[in-house]
């Protein structure tokens, strides 16, 4: 049975942000594959995360003010399509279950906004996602502006939702949180399968298969992203995702892989040697990104702001450079030169929800906005070293890079996703455990 509680509070809320006016959130449509197949659907975040409903062809409306309603427009029942595609709750079940003021059969969905948009002050939606949505509820508006001489006027006032919904999704409920542990867990589990899987001569989708098949057996049917499964020089490609190389004796291999449980991501990245040992030289470039991540965890707490985190890895990341002979200076002159960007070239980290890259803004007008409790974010530094006149022969190829996610408390942090391996010792120790058996 759907608890259906946090979505009710989300509409209250909502309505209160707006005051006045109403919100128009259509779900993610369908998108063809070939022929009559589709992609796996999945739902838009926005809608699902007001609605808890998961089907296509729906429509969320929220309206606030002195009636406010809370509508939703969905697929009518139709026993011949349950037969080939499954259930639809239709209008009257979603009602009952999905705790709806009031709905309707999608088809019906213009007819009734041209009644809803009317004597409202202002327009709520996802304003320019796509130019067929944009040109649908202008037709609709100008539809209730030729009611003008029955006394009914259009709203005059056009605002994207998301300025709202953004920084409702930024600060995670108990239930969301409750979600993301459940996703960080199975997602740990499937690095650990990963480490203990990986030899020689294997290829980059064997492993990414075991990957899936720890994400599928614990009920998380989907990836929130294509899983990176990058080893040697693959590695120093960000978003590597061929993940069709063979696997060399004396390589690292660096996995970027998380599920998404109930519509909320994980997403870890562990970077290990192919054969189970780390070289003297993967070992110390290893240990200056684990150093460069624990000095940004250690720095992800309330009260600092969100640049706080990549200040601190960068400053760890910049000494290791000059030790490794990767930068030459003093570690200001590396970090105001920039010259660390031809082996760190990305930010620390970004925030995580129901998107992998979720929602929500860095800063608050000019400045970095402060980390609170609730927000939950990743860290993810790395370094990457392509051949290069200017680096020692033994780095090249080496691409390393270490990622947890990471949810502000009260006190200071709670890294979800500690339970992957992550030192040197823990993950030698599980390849040579599965070695010896």
């Amino acid at each position: 049975m759907l608890d259906r509680s946090p979505y009710l509070q989300r509409r209250n809320a909502l309505q209160a942000k707006m005051q006045r006016g109403i919100a128009i959130v259509p779900t993610a449509p369908e998108v063809a594959r070939n022929a009559d197949t589709h992609y796996d659907y999945r739902h838009d975040s926005h809608f699902y995360y007001l609605t808890g409903f998961t089907e296509p062809e729906s429509v969320v409306v929220v309206i606030a003010g002195e009636s406010p309603q809370s509508i939703l427009f969905c697929r009518e029942k139709n026993t011949e399509r349950e037969i080939w595609d499954g259930f639809r709750y239709g209008p009257e079940g979603a009602r009952e279950q999905f705790g709806f003021d009031a709905t309707y059969p999608i088809a019906q969905l213009d007819e009734k906004l041209i009644e809803l948009m009317g004597n409202q002050p202002v327009l709520f939606y996802p304003l320019g996602t796509t130019p067929s949505w944009d040109a649908r509820l202008l037709k609709i508006r100008e539809a209730v502006k030729d009611k003008a001489r029955t006394g009914i006027f259009a709203p005059n006032e056009i605002r994207d939702v998301r300025e709202l919904l953004n920084e409702m999704r930024l600060f995670k409920q108990i239930n969301e949180l409750e979600i993301m542990r459940r996703a960080a867990t199975i997602s740990c589990g499937a690095h650990h399968r990963a480490m203990r899987f990986t030899r020689p001569n294997q290829f980059e989708y064997e492993v990414e298969a075991e990957l899936l098949h720890e994400f599928c057996r614990h009920g998380a049917r989907q990836a929130a992203y294509t899983s990176i499964v990058a080893g040697g020089a693959n590695a120093c490609t960000l978003h590597y995702v061929g993940n069709h190389a063979r696997l060399n004796d004396g390589d690292l291999l660096l996995i970027d892989a998380g599920c998404e449980v109930e519509g909320y991501a994980s997403d870890i990245t562990r970077t290990f040697p192919v054969n189970g040992k780390f070289s003297p030289a993967q070992r110390d470039v290893y240990e200056v990104v684990l150093a460069a991540q624990a000095a940004a965890i250690a720095a992800a707490t309330p009260g600092n702001l969100w640049n706080a985190p990549h200040e601190a890895a960068l400053r760890v990341l910049a000494q290791g450079f000059v030790d490794l002979k990767l930068c030459q200076g003093s570690v200001d002159s590396v970090l105001e030169s920039e010259s660390y960007k031809q082996f760190y070239m990305h930010r620390t980290g970004h925030w995580l929800g129901m998107d992998v890259h979720d929602v929500g803004e860095y800063k608050i007008g000019e400045q970095w906005r402060p980390l609170q409790a609730g927000m939950t974010l990743t860290v993810e530094p790395g370094c990457y070293i392509r051949p290069a006149d200017n680096v020692p022969r033994e780095l090249w190829n080496i691409g390393i890079r270490i990622e947890d996610d990471v949810l502000i408390t009260p006190q200071g942090n709670e890294v979800l996703t500690q339970s992957a391996p992550k030192t040197v010792d823990e993950i030698e120790e599980v390849m040579r455990q599965e070695k010896s058996t």
